[in-house]
């Protein structure tokens, strides 16, 4: 054999090995993080060659299934009771695109994850035709549904939490859609229904609860600005708070006043307790002004505001604005000026005051299972943080009581049952009727829940609606849902 000859053979040798090697990389050493790219459509459309697994609820109901079809893809995915549940299961489409559950959990329910190995490993052996894992939810069926009647056709938004646990109870947000209409095979009628849905005015693909435009949270935001107050170590509840019928705001030709254009005090005076019971702009507004707008956006942070969250579903991080004036920072102690925020946000400030200053982390998924159910991983209580001690707790507690009791949020009131809470009727602009809320706690039996109720643009009370007229008896049906009341 000559040179020629042989250079020419060890050169085959080389690049039939370094095929070999690059064949070897592509399919085993990157084959996972090839599988997972958003634009590989071929391992997307496989998920429909077989059974994708349950989206079940606590009381075993199925919400989202997968029935055999007789088409090009196999399985076809249903959702019982659509619109109650699609701000939670999310769709499960073609095109190819996913939201919600179908998305966070997307390799239990078809059949991928890790957990499911040796289901996968035995569905193999036995020659078994390959199945998805099931989603066991924390949400509360009797009580998702009490919600979305409660809230009829208003626009708004419910949140419930299991504060010890932080296990969502409740997620419902108005309007909604049918996930059904985007399941569909048909790629012509899903686009006509997704592009119905995007151009709605009503915007029912936002999931108001958790991400969408984020809401003002209006006087609600006042527990967060006791909160600092109380953490200083500088104020109680029967701390004396300036709370005159008009606040001049320095340095701007706007007065803030009460609602009503009333007056919070006869003397001028009240407590932060007081003021707390009747929602006294004048007297949040000095507060928050005393405090500084460093102090009210630490405590905001410590209550999760800012934070990436993931439930699992993404969750928008509410918003305490910065660089403020001090005109603005009395308005922002009153949840106006720039301060958003998302319904769960303020369901879990709840959470942490009746939960002794300890705040969990929010929570959907209870259990992963196998295709026979079995559990595979069960979600634990974690602890987010402790924004607020044990004693500012119970102080707010107290105070949030008396509020239900004898002031603004009377109607959130459950016979029997230990209620706190806080309305809020958030101003937004001329055109636009204020969005109003409640925010509050229970405790009964052993059990500690937060809610959040927001209903926009006053309900059907319109420019008429606030806090207490509205969204207060949403809370009352909601918790005696929860309840068994």
């Amino acid at each position: 054999m000559n040179a020629q000859i042989r250079r020419m053979t060890v050169l085959v040798v080389l690049m039939f090995l370094a095929l070999l090697a690059g064949v070897t990389w592509i399919q085993y050493a990157k084959a996972a993080e090839l599988k997972a790219r958003p634009d590989n459509t071929r391992s997307y459309y496989q998920s429909f060659d077989h059974d994708r697994g349950p989206i079940i609820v606590a009381s075993g109901q199925v919400i989202a299934s997968s029935t055999e079809v007789d088409d090009d893809y196999g399985y076809q995915r249903q959702y019982a009771n659509g619109p109650l549940y699609a701000p939670v299961t999310g769709y499960f489409t073609v095109l190819p695109s996913s939201t919600g559950i179908e998305w966070a959990e997307n390799q239990v329910l078809e059949g991928t994850a890790d957990s499911l190995f040796w289901s996968r490993i035995q569905d193999l052996v036995t020659g078994k035709e390959p199945m998805g894992g099931a989603v066991e939810l924390t949400i509360d069926p009797v009580a998702q549904q009490a919600a979305w009647d409660a809230l009829g056709d208003q626009k708004g938004s419910v949140v419930v939490l299991d504060a010890k646990t932080g296990e969502i109870l409740v997620l419902v947000s108005k309007p909604s859609y049918d996930p059904n209409l985007l399941a569909a095979h048909s790629r012509d009628d899903i686009l006509s229904a997704y592009e119905q849905m995007e151009q709605d005015p009503d915007n029912p693909l936002y999931n108001r609860a958790i991400a969408g435009n984020l809401y003002f949270p209006g006087s609600t935001f006042k527990l967060i600005t006791a909160a600092a107050a109380l953490e200083s170590g500088n104020y109680t509840a029967d701390s004396e708070l300036e709370a005159p019928a008009e606040l001049d705001l320095p340095n701007s030709d706007h007065k803030l006043t009460n609602f009503g254009d009333s007056s919070c005090s006869s003397t001028g005076t009240m407590t932060m307790a007081q003021a707390l019971t009747v929602s006294c702009n004048t007297a949040f507004g000095q507060l928050g002004m005393d405090l500084g707008q460093d102090a009210l956006n630490a405590q905001a942070e410590k209550f999760g505001f800012g934070q990436d969250l993931a439930v699992p579903l993404t969750v928008t991080p509410s918003q305490f604005p910065q660089g403020m004036s001090i005109a603005n920072t009395a308005m922002a102690a009153i949840g106006q000026y720039e301060v958003k925020v998302t319904p769960l946000q303020m369901a879990m400030v709840a959470s942490a005051i009746v939960n002794d200053g300890r705040l969990m982390e929010p929570h959907l998924v209870r259990t992963e299972r196998d295709a026979n159910l079995s559990v595979i991983a069960t979600t634990s209580a974690n602890e987010l943080g402790r924004p607020i001690s044990a004693e500012t707790a119970s102080t707010l507690h107290d105070m949030m009581v008396a509020v239900a009791v004898n002031g603004t949020a009377q109607r959130a009131a459950v016979d029997g049952v230990t209620v706190g809470a806080k309305t809020g009727t958030a101003q937004k602009d001329a055109d636009h009727a204020p969005d109003v809320w409640t925010v509050g706690f229970a405790e009964s039996g052993g059990r500690s829940l937060a809610i959040a109720v927001v209903v926009e643009d006053g309900g059907s009370a319109g420019a008429g609606g606030t806090g207490g007229t509205v969204a207060a008896p949403i809370v009352s049906t909601v918790l005696k849902a929860v309840l068994n009341r």
